[in-house]
């Protein structure tokens, strides 16, 4: 499976044997779903985008906030001991718990 990416948001790339089709969901929105479909890879990303536009319009016209994906907000519940240990080392480094998360999840990803 693929990725799309227009204006911050995600979709995936499915495809459908029995509709002949390519088709996806904007990915990371809780409360409002985008979908799209197409019959090739540019009338898929073209009607990805064409879904986020409206979508931004109407939020827009509404004068409401848009939805976000993955805000960078996460409320992460682990062991005690894995969180002392994680004190332990910010400490030792003099930076925040956040920081090392974060800077251990970025390492993680960035291979």
């Amino acid at each position: 499976m693929g990725h799309l990416h227009y204006k911050g948001y995600t979709g995936s790339v499915e495809y459908s044997n029995e509709d002949n089709c390519l088709f996806g969901k904007v990915l990371g929105l809780s409360k409002n779903r985008i979908t799209y479909e197409g019959t090739t890879l540019d009338e898929l990303k073209a009607d990805f985008e064409a879904g986020i536009n409206d979508y931004l319009n109407y939020c827009e016209a509404s004068g409401i906030e848009p939805a976000k994906p993955y805000s960078g907000m996460l409320n992460l519940r682990i062991s005690p001991e894995i969180h002392n240990k994680i004190a332990s080392l910010a400490a030792q480094k003099g930076v925040s718990i956040n920081t090392v998360i974060k800077q251990t999840l970025e390492t993680a990803y960035s291979k």
